[in-house]
């Protein structure tokens, strides 16, 4: 089961919203669908978690490109929602190399329409699942200023969602909309 909520940094707190990722293919989809939660441009906080799989935090400041933390990139490489997440850049890829492109893999980690062979280039498995990292990926100081050290992030897992909210102040908001 997935949940994925925004919460947007507002003069008077956080406010959180739940939403919808069905329509959201790329990580830019995404960070659009953060901004327009603040048109202040304050910072927005994208929380997505695969119960008992893996949680992801992407931060969004104004028009700043996107700050990404994925809890265990392995485990979300096999969600649709993980993929919008794990980018080139996030897992030390090149753009546009297409062996490494988690666009092309399924659901269950194998290319889509192409043959296993193919895709071995002798370097990470060729994009298969197996070439993401277990563990976290990403920006590990994305909640520093926010009350969440890197080491209290890095050590989260059942509930950290909650977790992250109660440390944000932001609980009881987070709670109205799960």
């Amino acid at each position: 089961m997935y949940f994925a909520a925004l919460l947007a940094r507002t003069e008077d707190g956080w406010e959180a919203s739940d939403t919808e990722l069905d329509d959201v293919e790329t990580l830019s989809d995404l960070a659009d669908l953060a901004r327009e939660a603040s048109p202040d441009e304050d910072t927005v906080l994208v929380l997505i978690e695969q119960e008992g799989g893996w949680f992801g935090v992407v931060r969004v400041d104004g028009e700043d490109d996107p700050r990404i933390y994925v809890s265990d990139a392995a485990a979300a490489a096999r969600s649709s929602y993980g993929e919008i997440l794990l980018t080139d850049e996030l897992l030390g890829r090149e753009p546009g190399d297409d062996a490494a492109d988690l666009d092309a893999l399924d659901l269950d980690g194998t290319e889509d329409g192409e043959p296993e062979d193919d895709a071995d280039d002798g370097e990470e498995g060729g994009g298969s699942a197996e070439a993401v990292p277990h563990g976290p990926v990403g920006d590990t100081g994305i909640l520093d200023d926010l009350g969440v050290s890197e080491k209290e992030l890095l050590s989260l897992s059942e509930d950290a969602l909650t977790e992250i909210a109660e440390a944000l102040g932001a609980s009881e908001t987070l709670e109205t909309v799960r």
